[in-house]
């Protein structure tokens, strides 16, 4: 396992010169969330990114029960459910991975901590495309042998072996 860093590390942006600028995360440096607590009952935490250079700003504040000025009123009932969360992730595609992989393994560890630890924002599903998708390098497929319903013909492709499984 990957050891958890205490306390919140601050974005160190960089920008690309397309007016939204990332989060840098190196072999020694990745930003990280200090650990997420439930808020207590009518209050909520908020967490905002924005192109102005918000990066995960935590903020808290308390529900109103009642509106006291004119404007948006949104009414939550929390005593009706209609989904259960699994969990939140993101997609592991080709390109993810071959990014991934070009990296030194020290800033791979950091990459992963800042998803999956408790000091990162706690990932915990990974949805992993089978076969190309539209972040793929190459079309490829499972089987392009038409008519093999036996799939008899059905392999791995390399992308597939080196970075998926």
């Amino acid at each position: 396992t990957l050891p958890c860093l205490p306390g919140a590390r601050p974005c160190i942006p960089k920008d690309f010169g397309h007016g939204s600028p990332v989060c840098v995360c190196n072999a020694t440096y990745c930003d990280t969330l200090d650990p997420l607590v439930v808020p207590t009952p009518g209050s909520y935490v908020k967490y905002e990114s924005s192109k102005a250079g918000k990066r995960l700003e935590r903020s808290e504040g308390k529900f109103q029960s009642t509106l006291s000025t004119r404007g948006l009123l949104l009414m939550l009932n929390i005593s009706t459910l209609y989904q259960h969360v699994k969990g939140f992730g993101g997609s592991l595609s080709d390109a993810a991975a071959m990014n991934i992989l070009k990296l030194s393994q020290p800033a791979q560890d950091n990459l992963l901590r800042s998803y999956f630890s408790e000091s990162g924002i706690e990932y915990n599903l990974i949805r992993v495309p089978m076969a190309c998708s539209d972040f793929s390098v190459r079309p490829y497929s499972y089987d392009d042998v038409p008519n093999d319903h036996e799939l008899k013909h059905f392999r791995l492709a390399d992308e597939d072996v080196k970075m998926k499984v």
